[in-house]
């Protein structure tokens, strides 16, 4: 037993906005108080400190094949960043993309203890899973990209959406998923011939779909299925120019469930020249009008980034941009990708733009229930960078600071300089733990309610900003960081802001319930077109041993 005694305690799941209390720790889950202490408890006094849940990223890359490719096409991104094994911990290397160890070092020495890879295409899914295996503390899940599948295309544009139901569901099941991701919806298919999609009813060759019936389809199985996690859509024309008019149309036009994710790179506007701005507030009162709407933003942070994503025309774009070195692949019948390296500058126009529509959807997305913090690490920023954004959001002075350092002329359209909000401790502990638990369906984390996950994090207010930021951008001041205590299922892992020992952790995934003959339905086709056997396609049961499936529903 493990009793935290007198911490400020913020719960939003349970209403408790600092309030001091003890929190009781047994077999993993928090427990009622005996209340009374008795005397082999080991109790950690918290008083004067801030007591939160476990820190949850709902959207990062951070294990799988395109990570790995990520690695190994950036050399440099190691150099000098790098870890010594010391105290029976592993060593590890990497700044923008950790290896696994370090990774998950880094997100409990930040006081997280869960994180969401958001994107891994089903045939590739076994790798993710000895990557994750490999990624000490945190508890993990993975969404599975389908927004681009051969064999469900086809089944939606026959109008057999029982089959594609059934489908959706035996992929979640044979990839060991937890939910569906959605990505540039037909638009990754047609780059495979040279082309993409630039607005939702556009032609998906050879399939007689459009985007938005793609996405319409998947978000009405997602609910049908109750998958605990709705749709996960990266949309379509992202980081361009005009971008917030087709994000727009989505949120409309959605009946049902949605998260949209990395929605800062989907919120550009278009001034009356043609010229990039900020179009986060016309984004954020939207958001506000529609309930069944969630978001993360991807925020970005300035410094050194990779993007990876399996939007291939995206990547290819920014490749022409930029020049910097590039990957790009096809993921046979499911889906494609690409990786570039980039630099977000403060003294870029457009990075500075992408910057501000980040800030304004976090200030002016008006129920903190429906966003959620993240960098879409490593696209917009290292995830290490979270305390950076958090002392942004909860400091007007510190933000107008980096609003004088940014191109006057990024302010065109912008409403930023006129928003005074700051963020409380309760807000944060919402959009950095509790909103992103209830949006993930994982009832057992995001709290410290009774029965919940013992995954606890105990901040000295005294050290906020301590440390140097790994990233060494000279402007970078940080909040809720260094953390004194971090607790992972009952067990201490990070005292002073530094990892003691690894603890077991789990991969949640769904098992929906299907019409079994889906199998013998798809077999022909799949042995037809892909180059894996049918048999062989779904992830063994060696690799599942350590995961823990979430009841659909």
């Amino acid at each position: 037993m493990l009793v935290i005694k007198g911490g400020q305690v913020y719960d939003p799941i349970n209403g408790i906005n600092g309030e001091t209390k003890d929190i009781w720790i047994e077999g993993g889950k928090i427990v009622e108080s005996l209340g009374h202490i008795p005397q082999d408890v080991t109790v950690i006094d918290a008083l004067g400190m801030i007591v939160m849940p476990g820190g949850i990223d709902i959207h990062a890359h951070i294990a799988g094949s395109k990570v790995n490719t990520g690695r190994k096409l950036c050399p440099e991104d190691h150099y000098e960043h790098f870890r010594m094994a010391k105290g029976g911990l592993r060593s590890g290397v990497g700044f923008t993309v950790p290896t696994t160890f370090l990774t998950g070092y880094k997100y409990a020495e930040m006081g997280y203890t869960t994180v969401v890879e958001a994107a891994s295409a089903p045939i590739v899914t076994r790798h993710t899973y000895e990557e994750l295996e490999d990624m000490p503390i945190l508890d993990k899940a993975i969404l599975i990209t389908l927004g681009n599948n051969e064999l469900l295309m086809d089944r939606i544009a026959m109008g057999e959406m029982d089959e594609a139901r059934d489908l959706v569901a035996w992929l979640l099941k044979s990839a060991g998923g937890y939910g569906v991701k959605v990505v540039n919806p037909g638009g990754v298919e047609n780059w495979k011939w040279g082309g993409n999609v630039t607005s939702w009813d556009d032609e998906v060759k050879y399939f007689n779909l459009s985007p938005r019936k793609i996405t319409k389809a998947l978000i009405k199985i997602a609910d049908e299925l109750d998958l605990p996690h709705p749709v996960h859509l990266h949309g379509i024309n992202l980081g361009l120019p005009g971008s917030d008019i087709t994000t727009a149309e989505i949120i409309k036009d959605a009946c049902g469930r949605l998260h949209l994710c990395h929605l800062q790179f989907l919120s550009y506007g278009k001034d009356k020249k043609g010229r990039m701005c900020s179009g986060g507030s016309y984004i954020a009162n939207l958001v506000n009008e529609h309930p069944n709407v969630t978001l993360d933003v991807g925020q970005i942070v300035f410094g050194n980034a990779t993007t990876m994503t399996s939007d291939g025309p995206l990547e290819y774009r920014i490749q022409k941009m930029t020049g910097h070195k590039w990957c790009n692949d096809d993921v046979e019948c499911e889906t494609g990708g690409g990786i570039v390296p980039l630099e977000y500058k403060i003294t870029s126009l457009s990075s500075a733009i992408q910057w501000i529509t980040g800030m304004e959807l976090f200030l002016l997305v008006k129920d903190p229930w429906s966003i959620a913090l993240t960098t879409d690490h490593p696209n917009a920023g290292p995830f290490f960078c979270y305390p950076q954004i958090i002392r942004l959001l909860m400091d007007r002075d510190y933000r107008n600071y980096f609003i004088s350092l940014l191109p006057p002329r990024a302010f065109r359209g912008s409403v930023l300089k006129d928003l005074d909000r700051e963020y409380s401790l309760y807000e944060i502990a919402i959009i950095t733990r509790a909103a992103q638990a209830k949006i993930l369906g994982l009832a057992n984390k995001g709290h410290l309610g009774i029965g919940a996950d013992a995954d606890v994090s105990i901040y000295a207010p005294e050290n906020f900003g301590k440390r140097q930021c790994i990233c060494r951008f000279k402007h970078c001041r940080r909040a809720l960081d260094f953390p004194s205590w971090v607790i992972k299922g009952g067990e201490v892992v990070v005292k002073d802001g530094v990892v003691l020992n690894e603890v077991p952790s789990v991969v949640f995934r769904v098992v929906p319930s299907h019409d079994e003959s889906i199998k013998d339905k798809i077999r022909e086709e799949f042995e037809k077109y892909y180059t894996i056997s049918f048999d062989n396609y779904p992830v063994q049961e060696d690799y599942l041993k350590n995961t823990k499936e979430v009841i659909c529903g």
